[in-house]
């Protein structure tokens, strides 16, 4: 996975137009920074300490939208490492085109009902959310780089590869001064994040996201700090972060807490992956991430990790412009004749606990102080990261902080990418429910994990106890079957579809929240009476920043005139200018896409068995509001989710996109607007 690096540094490029009238070039030399005083713990003396300013013109994507041409060819999807060949093949050029408008959806509205357009009575709140942003340490020593390139299963996915590692403090500092500009037009009452601030749970990869939002001095690098001295996403700068007015609210990914978002830390000390945070080895793992199609829906174990070591998985290396991935290969190569490959090891990689991780929310410049962490019921368990608050005292709406990711000890060998509710977190989240819903309160949720929107066995759906799958068939492996009992506490508490009927018996729930598919995803929960059209809800995705289409949510949510909910949600790109990091990053954002062409639009979630896998178990429903039938091709009659949809621009000189806005209408109970007429009268 090595790639040939230029002495100089690549240029920029953004696309003329669709047609191929050329394209305006920017050298990467020229950037885009302020003088704001000297680098701070060395690499420069007294180099003048840059901030890199956004673009000054700053608007969402419903008037103008990035495009770049979607037929491009010259590199493998498992040859996205060639960075220095990118521009060879035209690949990352980009422009604005036309933008994407805003979608009425009457999905969840009773029959009938007819207005689109309605008058605004009063605007409840106006908040954006971002999500997966995964700052990385690009010079760690046990990351996964080498598997995109070698393992199909692998090859579409860039959160184990991808070039915008390089950039992802900078991009981070650019979207927070996105959001100030738009603030400054018209204020944010706050901020969700919903997770996976972290690559890989290390100290520094979170202290960077915090400090970046803060708008500290950032310096990107660890171990020797390579390049911070040359290099553009290597060295320090003094992030803008985010206006102090606008506070900002935490939630927990699986990320946050799981080495790669994948495996517990801690979970079996043999495997050494917590020595492995602060090693000055590059870390060799098995050929480990090959889906075992015998033990679906439960597809990779764990314990892979203790077979012999093969491959060197690698690092970037920081002294090159293009952030050539280095050490890997066989081990048994020559060229690793005389030992494992080395690196400078650096005591801020270690690997957080849940409970460090929440605590570190507590040393931060802006608000609140914890970040939402500090409303944590003070008798919960230690690592217990559910809350609530509301954000405007006159205004009778609650935001329910919801962690659903998997436990470090549910049992679970497969990768901790599911979603997943304890019988603590279950009991909790049903007394915020019943609580708001007897308060005459409109509710919210916010979360890292979706629900109902991938195909049961994919690290994207609802967890399925490991040692319940156990007696399904007599064909398991012996690693399966000699699971021991998981404690009750420790199981998942709810079916997916338990979960579903207990959000359709609150009515005064109007969106699930979420980030982790990397998606901008819009589906309806419908009622499942016609005559409680009040019984659905809404859940919106936000897409990752850190991955193509890198954009932010805007919420603004509306009682009406005819005592209705309107939740208007936009995407916004972030204001790159042209020669800054965050330029770099998203040309390399695009040209990943152009190579790969990730399914980011996908509108068949239920598929309910794995493909050639010659196993039957008793699945249950994916979505349980519409008929389980197979989807995406794995069998006959496919039944796509007609709740999730995407607007073509095609017609206005955009081929690809991957986003959505919308209004999305949701009914209330005549309870609800008896309570609202009284607060909020004609």
């Amino acid at each position: 996975m090595q790639s040939k690096s230029s002495p100089s540094i690549p240029d920029f490029s953004i696309q003329g137009s669709l047609g191929r009238r050329g394209f305006l070039r920017y050298s990467l030399g020229s950037f885009a920074m302020v003088s704001t005083g000297s680098i701070l713990g060395g690499c420069g003396g007294s180099d003048p300490l840059q901030s890199y300013r956004i673009d000054t013109t700053v608007v969402p994507t419903t008037e103008r939208m990035v495009s770049f041409p979607y037929d491009l060819h010259g590199l493998a999807a498992n040859e996205i490492d060639k960075v220095a060949k990118y521009d060879d093949f035209g690949y990352g050029a980009w422009t604005f085109a036309a933008g994407l408008p805003i979608v009425p959806r009457l999905d969840l509205m009773p029959g009938g009902y007819s207005n689109p357009t309605p008058t605004r009575r009063q605007k409840l709140a106006r908040f954006f959310t971002f999500s997966d942003i995964h700052i990385t340490d690009k010079e760690a020593p046990n990351q996964l780089l080498l598997l995109q390139e070698f393992e199909r299963y692998a090859v579409n996915n860039t959160s184990i590869y991808s070039p915008v590692m390089m950039y992802t403090t900078q991009v981070l500092d650019a979207a927070m001064q996105t959001m100030n500009a738009l603030h400054r037009k018209n204020p944010f009452d706050f901020a969700l994040s919903l997770g996976d601030t972290c690559n890989s749970t290390s100290y520094n990869e979170l202290r960077w996201y915090i400090d970046v939002i803060d708008g500290k001095v950032i310096r990107p690098s660890s171990g020797a700090h390579l390049g911070a001295d040359s290099i553009d996403y290597q060295k320090p700068y003094q992030a803008v972060g985010l206006d102090k007015s606008i506070p900002w609210y935490q939630t927990m990914g699986n990320h946050d807490h799981f080495m790669i978002g994948s495996f517990p830390v801690d979970a079996d000390p043999s495997l050494g992956f917590r020595e492995s945070y602060v090693a000055d080895t590059v870390w060799a793992v098995a050929d480990m991430l090959k889906p075992n199609a015998g033990t679906f829906p439960v597809l990779f174990n764990m314990q892979d990790f203790k077979a012999v070591p093969r491959y060197h998985m690698g690092v970037m290396d920081g002294s090159s412009p293009w952030g050539s991935v280095i050490h890997t290969g066989l081990s048994t190569s020559p060229k690793f004749a005389g030992g494992a490959p080395k690196v400078a090891a650096d005591p801020d990689r270690r690997s957080l606990l849940r409970t460090e991780w929440i605590q570190e929310f507590f040393k931060t410049s802006t608000g609140p102080v914890g970040h939402g962490f500090h409303l944590v019921d003070k008798s919960a368990p230690a690592g217990f990261a559910c809350y609530s608050f509301m954000p405007k005292a006159d205004v009778p709406l609650k935001v329910i902080v919801l962690d659903d990711t998997q436990s470090e000890n549910d049992g679970s060998k497969d990768i901790h990418g599911h979603g997943y509710l304890d019988a603590v977190r279950w009991a909790w989240l049903k007394a915020e429910l019943a609580a708001g819903q007897a308060a005459n309160q409109l509710m919210v949720i916010a979360a890292h994990i979706p629900i109902g929107v991938a195909a049961v066995g994919t690290e994207m759906e609802w967890w399925l106890n490991d040692v319940h799958m156990a007696s399904a068939t007599a064909t398991q492996p012996q690693w399966w079957q000699s699971e021991p009992p998981v404690a009750p506490e420790h199981r998942n508490a709810t079916t997916l579809t338990e979960l579903v009927e207990t959000l359709q018996n609150t009515p005064n729930l109007i969106a699930w929240l979420a980030g982790h598919r990397h998606f901008n995803t819009v589906k309806a929960f419908p009622s499942p009476d016609a005559a409680q059209p009040e019984k659905g809800f809404w859940q919106v995705e936000t897409s990752s920043l850190r991955d193509f289409p890198q954009q932010l949510r805007t919420f603004e949510i509306y009682l009406n005139s005819d005592y209705s909910i309107s939740v208007v949600t936009v995407n916004v790109d972030t204001a790159v200018a042209p020669g800054t990091p965050a330029a770099t990053s998203r040309k390399y954002a695009v040209a990943v896409q152009q190579i790969v062409q990730n399914d980011l639009r996908v509108n068949a979630p239920n598929a309910a068995t794995m493909t050639n896998s010659g196993v039957t178990l008793p699945l249950p429903t994916i979505d349980p509001t519409r008929p389980q039938a197979g989807d995406a091709g794995t069998q006959a009659g496919l039944v796509p989710d007609p709740s999730i949809q995407f607007t073509d621009l095609k017609n206005q000189g955009v081929p690809y996109n991957a986003s959505y806005n919308a209004e999305l209408f949701k009914p209330l109970s005549p309870a609800m607007v008896a309570a609202l007429k009284a607060r909020f009268p004609a």
